[in-house]
């Protein structure tokens, strides 16, 4: 990667099947494991709506956000308080805060499918998330489909296993950084998505740090309406390395600064074990084990 920049792909154009750019995707999902992506289906004016939202609710006090604090529940569905994460054991936990919500499943007994908490502040917060929800999860599988096909795979076989996908949806708030904050403290610590395919909206903000190949850190940013695209454990486990998990960080400056990543993921039972071994690795296992690494509340319930 020390010599790969990150290409930025017209969405349309991969959809649609370009062989120049579904090459270029299959060389950045190898070589890469992040692209970025302009001229997608999404309006600019529905992802700085969501932005607004979130930025909203993040605002309010501590003892309005309380009603839906995760931390009261067995899995990660509402509000995340500064320090509530950890995703690299030897930082301290993340000062960022969230707001997590996803794909629910009537009856299951899943953390991964947990009800959804919902704020009563501020107004439409809830139909705006949801409706957004609905359309980033219809184009992460399209995205999905469409790069699983560029890189030699069955891509029909890779979309029926997202009927249940379990989709988790976040807003991430990075305020400033903190004055006192040290060499352990950030945003969000070095660490790899945990899924399959990641949607990430930026408000535009810098922020994002990818790690090179040979050591080192480049920055990635995009504008709003434009989306940061990466790949998880689950995919590069899947794919035999076909498609790359890179390590990634916030480190957080002067400014704050908002995204929203919606984590595409496979159905509960699917087989996330390379293609063709004799290995059994069940998605749901995979994903509730690094969730319970990561909060600390499901640490402590552990």
């Amino acid at each position: 990667m020390s010599e790969i920049e990150i290409p930025r792909i017209d969405a349309e154009a991969l959809l649609a099947g370009d062989k120049a750019v579904v090459e270029q995707v299959r060389i950045a999902a190898r070589e890469v494991g992040f692209l970025t992506l302009h001229n997608t289906p999404i309006p600019v004016e529905d992802i700085q709506e969501v932005f607004d939202a979130y930025r909203a609710f993040f605002l309010l006090p501590a003892a309005q956000k309380e009603a839906v604090n995760m931390a009261r529940t067995g899995s990660n569905r509402g509000w995340g308080a500064a320090g509530s994460e950890q995703v690299d054991p030897n930082a301290n936990p993340d000062y960022k805060q969230v707001f997590d919500s996803g794909f629910e499943v009537e009856g299951s007994d899943l953390a991964t499918y947990a009800p959804n908490l919902w704020p009563d502040a501020p107004d439409n917060f809830r139909t705006i998330i949801e409706n957004y929800y609905v359309r980033a999860l219809a184009f992460s599988g399209e995205l999905l489909e469409a790069i699983i096909g560029g890189i030699g795979e069955d891509s029909s076989y890779f979309r029926a296993q997202f009927e249940q996908p379990m989709a988790l949806m976040r807003g991430n708030y990075y305020p400033p950084r903190p004055e006192n904050a040290g060499a352990k403290d950030f945003g969000i610590a070095t660490h790899t998505d945990y899924g399959c395919l990641t949607l990430l909206a930026m408000d535009g903000t810098p922020g994002l740090e990818v790690r090179k190949r040979g050591g080192g850190w480049i920055p990635v940013s995009a504008p709003v309406g434009e989306f940061v695209i990466n790949f998880g454990e689950m995919l590069e486990m899947w794919t035999e390395k076909r498609v790359v998990a890179t390590p990634h960080r916030v480190i957080g400056g002067a400014d704050e600064r908002l995204s929203v990543p919606l984590f595409f993921n496979p159905n509960a039972e699917t087989n996330v074990a390379p293609i063709g071994s004799d290995e059994v690795i069940r998605a749901v296992d995979h994903l509730q084990k690094r969730f319970d690494e990561t909060y600390l509340h499901l640490q402590d319930k552990s």
